[in-house]
């Protein structure tokens, strides 16, 4: 139980810190987002590199851009799909790497030097400390996973590891219900200064476990390409799964690797989240969070439209962007459901 003392909490800022939060998560969906682009403009090996200092500098002259595009000429990719690119043409893919990476680092100094500010005037309540610590931690590792991911595509392959681009994405969303969760426990802290932090409870706790596996095959859709693999709905071509697809073994391996296989789980398993999702907002509703229950409800509904549009639209870029974008509010507001669902009796007002 997090109880700080009154003398403690005239120094503490619990409403200042949580508003800090939610605008480095509005950072982080803003970061989904261009992410998304990067993957689907095929750009995300277009800087060879990782200078997490001096990579801030994008190139300056004639000759900065030819030893980038140099560097790039040397990856698979480029031999393979893109040996009539111009310099023109891989400005293009530069600029969307290069502003996914320097998100990153405005990300990191948005959440590492308020931090420190708020720990050095003693704004940070009781027992939260530790909590913060983990999700700077957790953003640090976040970056050595997109290098890992990016140098999956630079010696062998002509695109990153589906695998360990999973691995970047679901460490962002996790990180950004981490955050959300810790603001909304400060928020509620705000309200009444002895309330305790909420639980997760075992309704919440089913319905986000769910929302990350259906975020997963999401990821390892987009990795393998597998949203080309099919674009009918609901059939895939003229089946409900195409006979004659080839399997691999062992045979869960299927469910990670064959993009035929992922593209079906993705399409069928998203209905098993959203059952639960549901749920979870009925019981979030009747228990007062009306804005939370209701806003999950019309999330779902959109996120399963913008998925059957993004197949049938052949993965549009700006309707797949959308499905991504999406993704991520609807964790927002799962996350705040689940949380109201664990808060204790009292502690918050009804919103």
């Amino acid at each position: 139980m997090l109880q700080p003392s009154p003398a403690f909490m005239i120094t503490a800022r619990p409403r200042t810190i949580a508003r800090w939060l939610f605008a480095v998560a509005g950072l982080i969906v803003t970061m989904v987002i261009v992410g998304g682009i990067t993957r689907l403009t095929n750009s995300g090996l277009s800087i060879t590199e990782w200078k997490p200092i001096t990579g801030i500098v994008p190139p300056l002259t004639e000759a900065q851009w030819q030893a980038e595009f140099a560097n790039y000429k040397r990856i698979p990719e480029y031999w393979t799909f893109n040996r009539d690119m111009t310099l023109a043409g891989f400005k293009a893919i530069f600029f969307w790497e290069y502003l996914h990476r320097v998100l990153a680092r405005v990300i990191g100094m948005a959440f590492a030097l308020p931090l420190i500010w708020f720990w050095a005037r003693k704004a940070i309540p009781a027992g939260y400390k530790p909590r913060l610590v983990a999700l700077l931690a957790l953003g640090g590792l976040q970056g050595a996973i997109g290098w890992w991911m990016v140098a999956s595509g630079l010696v062998e392959r002509t695109d990153v590891s589906h695998i360990r681009l999973t691995v970047h994405l679901l460490i962002a969303f996790f990180i950004l219900a981490g955050i959300v969760w810790t603001a909304l426990d400060l928020a509620a802290l705000h309200r009444n200064r002895l309330a305790a932090p909420a639980r997760l409870t075992a309704l919440g706790a089913g319905a986000l476990v769910l929302l990350f596996v259906q975020l997963m095959f999401g990821a390892l859709t987009a990795g393998l390409d597998a949203g080309y693999a099919f674009s009918s709905w609901p059939l895939m071509g003229d089946a409900w799964f195409p006979a004659g697809t080839p399997m691999t073994t062992p045979a869960i391996a299927n469910a990670f690797d064959n993009p035929v296989v992922v593209q079906f789980i993705h399409r069928w398993f998203a209905f098993a989240a959203a059952a639960m999702l549901v749920l979870m907002a009925a019981r979030a509703i009747r228990a007062g969070a009306l804005r939370a229950g209701w806003l999950v409800i019309v999330l779902v509904v959109v996120q399963i439209g913008l998925g059957i549009a993004t197949l049938l639209s052949g993965v549009q870029i700006d309707i797949a962007v959308a499905h991504q974008a999406n993704a991520a509010l609807l964790l927002i507001a799962a996350t705040a459901a689940a949380h109201r669902l664990g808060s204790h009796p009292g502690a918050l007002k009804v919103s």
